[in-house]
């Protein structure tokens, strides 16, 4: 089939299903719309199923057939996805459809088991974020036999059972293929993870880790001593005890819990860790917080501040860590900022430069990229190879990832400022015909809604 027998076949679908989602039965019992349901709910597995087989082709495909671009991003920009959930995608393509080898030969899904009851529409996404975090916790060692056994156990399981009860069977049976508990240590390394999720409405971050024993033992040990009742406890303000031993009062008014001390704890961990300045500088800046603030929210004592690394800071909270030590906060009025000038007396942006387009760019100035300020370069929008300035109207930040798709060339990204002094990026015309120039809003949610913001096709 060409393209244009899929569309009306794409067409086909999208008609009936506008049909369907519009009509309104008559003298429908509840046994009928549940019916129904369970019908939509096979149309939508369907769906996921044929999708594999279009991502795993783009999967192929190298950066350069997206303009240097990771396709992660490109999907989740096509789709309006979160960069999660397009890697979450391409993670179960990945595991559902057929492979080649080395040596250039077919080979069976790795999950050839659940790929073939998905693409009847028998089981869905959540089944197979189950069957895969099975074989995630499972050792390496556990055999192919055993293994293809376990996953059409699994598989004929999801036939019949929910995620959750088919995910309490798989419980069973890691247990019966490891019954010993036993994990090497390429086990251990390939599960270690620390997570922070995103911030919530007030500002705090839920997240997840998985460590190692050292690193659990690490973190005993110290929370044994800055975890304890009196220590560490941010309600005593500057009296807080931090060495030695907290004094029976302290430790008796704690009314903390555990988990709260625990929390504690690590904050004054890594204060003492920024303060120290054993961490040096990470591009070009030292490691410390870098925030940005109005001078009149300042003044108030409320309102937000915006890190270097993308967190959102209520002003008390910034002044309380401003008085505990020493951090790098770029203020700013209601409307102007201070521009720097260096002409071509160097290449390297300077540390005011770099604090400035923290400030400023807040992070990588590409089109839907969600990297912070702390982890991008400093880029020159007219290369310094071309007769760029080092002035700050002629510098940006981008991260190194998309660093490397602006240039001069005609499958570059070109890169210029704004009436407005943000950074637009004009995609090749292999990319896009019309040249259209594109900005990054993901840094400022501020902006007026009536702006639309542009990503990359």
């Amino acid at each position: 089939m060409d393209i244009g027998e899929i569309d009306e076949e794409f067409d086909t679908i999208e008609r009936c299903l506008g049909v369907l989602a519009s009509g309104s039965p008559d003298r429908t019992t509840e046994s009928e719309w549940l019916h129904m349901v369970d019908r939509y709910e096979k149309l939508t597995r369907l769906a996921f199923a044929a999708q594999r087989l279009p991502l795993a082709r783009l999967a192929e495909a190298g950066p350069e057939a997206f303009g240097g671009e990771r396709l992660k991003a490109v999907i989740a920009n096509r789709l309006r996805l979160t960069p999660a959930q397009a890697g979450h995608r391409l993670d179960h393509t990945a595991d559902l459809t057929p492979r080649l080898s080395f040596t250039g030969q077919d080979l069976p899904p790795v999950l050839a088991h659940t790929a073939q009851a998905e693409q009847h529409g028998l089981i869905g996404r959540e089944h197979i974020t189950v069957i895969r975090e099975f074989f995630h916790h499972l050792p390496a060692d556990v055999d192919h036999r055993h293994r293809d056994n376990a996953e059409k156990r699994l598989t004929d399981l999801s036939l019949t059972m929910r995620p959750d009860e088919v995910k309490a069977t798989a419980k069973r049976i890691a247990a019966h293929l490891n019954p010993d508990g036993e994990f090497t240590e390429r086990d251990r390394a390939r599960k270690r993870s620390f997570r922070m999720g995103a911030q919530g409405v007030d500002k705090m971050r839920t997240g997840s880790f998985c460590v190692t024993p050292e690193v659990g033992a690490y973190l005993e040990t110290i929370f044994a001593k800055l975890a304890a009742p009196g220590m560490c406890n941010p309600d005593d303000g500057r009296a807080s005890t931090i060495d030695g031993v907290p004094d029976p009062d302290a430790a008796r008014r704690d009314q903390r819990t555990p988990a709260q001390r625990c929390h504690d704890a690590l904050a004054a961990i890594c204060r003492d860790a920024l303060a120290s300045d054993r961490l040096g500088s990470h591009r070009g800046l030292p490691v410390t917080i870098i925030a940005t603030a109005t001078v009149h929210d300042l003044q108030q004592q409320a309102g937000i501040a915006t890190t270097a690394g993308g967190s959102l800071l209520p002003i008390r909270d910034l002044i309380t860590m401003a008085g505990r030590t020493r951090h790098y906060l770029a203020i700013f009025d209601d409307h102007d900022s201070r521009p720097l000038y260096l002409g071509r007396a160097k290449r390297l942006a300077t540390t005011d430069q770099r604090l400035l387009l923290c400030a400023t760019d807040r992070g990588c100035t590409f089109p839907g990229c969600s990297m912070p300020a702390s982890m991008s370069d400093v880029h020159h929008l007219r290369e310094w190879a071309d007769g760029g300035t080092t002035d700050i109207t002629n510098l940006t930040l981008v991260c190194p990832t998309h660093h490397q798709l602006a240039g001069s060339g005609p499958h570059r990204w070109r890169t210029t400022k704004s009436s407005g002094g943000r950074t637009r990026w004009t995609p090749p015309r292999h990319l896009d015909p019309n040249c259209k120039p594109r900005t990054n809003s993901y840094h400022h949610p501020e902006q007026p809604l009536s702006e639309s913001p542009t990503r990359p096709p």
